[in-house]
């Protein structure tokens, strides 16, 4: 008997097959000649590396979330964050790097028939904001943060999420969101970027809009029947959290040190404050868990310096290093805080998402307002410390613009998507675990395949494979 396939089965490759046979139709033209000398070799080299440090990043989100996921869905929340890779590439080509950094309309948007289908790019002069390298090297290093942001999103709707759905929502997200808060942002006719705002990596951009979106689709797809019966869901791997952390970390270098889009000193200071605020937010967070009577943990320390990751982003390019300690040790406080409340909410973000990358933003953001000094960036500006209120105010007006944005048009996003197909897995799917619903594969832990044993079973299997071990 030939199974009948459905048109939502049909569709996503029907639509690839079109881009496919469109692509064969594009021009193309000869590299920008670099006729006065502007490209500089070294400034070349350490964006492909940032590039590519960048990229890393979303296969370490992956473990990082995929870790703390109960075991029956390790595999479908990892996939969600790694997906983003092929689906935002395709469609960064085709129209999104033009919606973000095109012609501007308004201040707004960019143009989409500016670089559509990367029309130009390759043939074209250097960003403004980039001189020394190929706009195609430029355009290829803002892909890497187009890819991680709509990643970002999944761990507020982990467990519970229909895959074809997120494929749907990442689409939708990186055209309407992500796309138009970088061009307000990062282009120099964006409107916030004319009001003076300063975003060196993407507080706005990626964090903030993140957040929004994760805190937005927790509220449409509701809470998860382990959650609603405030079951205990122990993490699938810890050590795979430990990793995930250390290739962010790492990746986050690139993120913040190639934002300065040269290989010059600002890089090496973003470098250096990049790495000083994770620091110090992992040991706050694992020191305050213990203020709270709690024991020093993995899971604390790891989640404690992200958050100082993302909360240095926005600043790292604008602050000083010893300042960077203050940021990292603030923004964890504030975090660990917000995800206490969460807890003793009936708000379902399954991994804290919104406490921790839409705070950790925000506070990224103000403190940026607060700490800048034009003494580590001159194209930067003084902040309130610095004799300088207006930069913090300017800092908070962006800050509730994009917020406002965010997680209203996401909210809108994920409304339509349950419109048109359901957004959310089964009751049943659920309990079986969305690796198996949705994938029809199985997560392997050490020598056991989990696969139809009860808690209990599971339980006992693994106390009795120690016992054996210790003897």
């Amino acid at each position: 008997m030939v199974k009948k396939v459905s048109f939502r089965a049909i569709a996503p490759f029907t639509l690839l097959g079109i881009v496919a046979i469109a692509a064969l139709f594009i021009p193309s033209l000869p590299d920008f000649v670099d006729t006065k000398g502007q490209y500089n070799t070294a400034d070349i080299a350490w964006i492909l590396v940032a590039t590519a440090l960048v990229f890393l990043m979303t296969p370490g989100l992956a473990f990082f979330y995929g870790g703390m996921v109960h075991r029956k869905n390790v595999l479908s929340t990892m996939i969600k964050s790694v997906v983003a890779a092929g689906i935002v590439s395709i469609l960064w080509v085709v129209v999104g790097y033009s919606l973000a950094f095109g012609d501007s309309i308004g201040g707004f948007i960019g143009n989409p028939a500016t670089h559509f289908f990367f029309k130009g790019v390759a043939s074209g002069a250097p960003w403004i904001g980039a001189p020394t390298i190929p706009l195609t090297l430029f355009a290829l290093f803002q892909l890497m943060f187009a890819i991680i942001t709509p990643g970002l999103v999944v761990g507020a709707v982990a467990e519970r999420i229909r895959f074809t759905a997120y494929i749907l929502f990442i689409a939708l997200f990186s055209l309407l969101v992500y796309a138009p808060i970088a061009h307000w942002t990062w282009h120099p006719d964006g409107f916030l970027a004319k009001m003076g705002v300063l975003d060196f990596a993407g507080g706005t951009v990626v964090h903030i809009s993140a957040g929004c979106a994760a805190l937005a689709g927790a509220l449409v797809l509701k809470r998860r029947k382990a959650h609603i019966e405030q079951r205990e869901i122990p993490p699938a791997n810890i050590p795979y959290v430990l990793i995930g952390t250390g290739l962010l970390w790492f990746g986050w270098f690139g993120f913040n040190a190639g934002s300065a889009m040269a290989a010059n000193a600002l890089a090496v200071s973003a470098f250096a404050t990049t790495s000083i605020a994770a620091a110090a937010a992992g040991c706050s967070w694992m020191f305050f868990d213990a203020v709270k009577g709690k024991k020093p943990s993995v899971l604390g320390f790891c989640i404690g310096a992200v958050v100082g990751l993302v909360a240095i982003t926005p600043a790292s390019g604008f602050i000083g290093i010893p300042q960077s300690i203050f940021v990292g040790v603030i923004a964890a406080v504030i975090s660990n805080i917000a995800v206490h409340y969460k807890s003793k909410s009936t708000l379902d973000d399954t991994l804290d998402v919104f406490p921790c990358h839409g705070l950790g933003g925000m506070v990224g953001m103000l403190l940026t307002g607060l700490l800048a000094t034009k003494t580590v960036n001159a194209a930067g500006n003084n902040g309130w410390l610095y004799g300088n209120t207006s930069l913090f105010f300017i800092q908070l007006k962006a800050m509730l613009i994009v917020v406002a944005y965010s997680f209203t048009m996401s909210f809108a996003i994920f409304k339509f998507i349950n419109f048109i197909l359901p957004l959310r897995v089964s009751s049943a799917e659920e309990e079986v675990g969305l690796d198996k619903s949705q994938h029809d594969e199985k997560y392997v832990q050490g020598t056991i395949l989990l696969e139809e044993i009860g808690e209990n079973e599971e339980g006992s299997i693994i106390q009795k494979e120690i016992i054996m071990h210790a003897s």
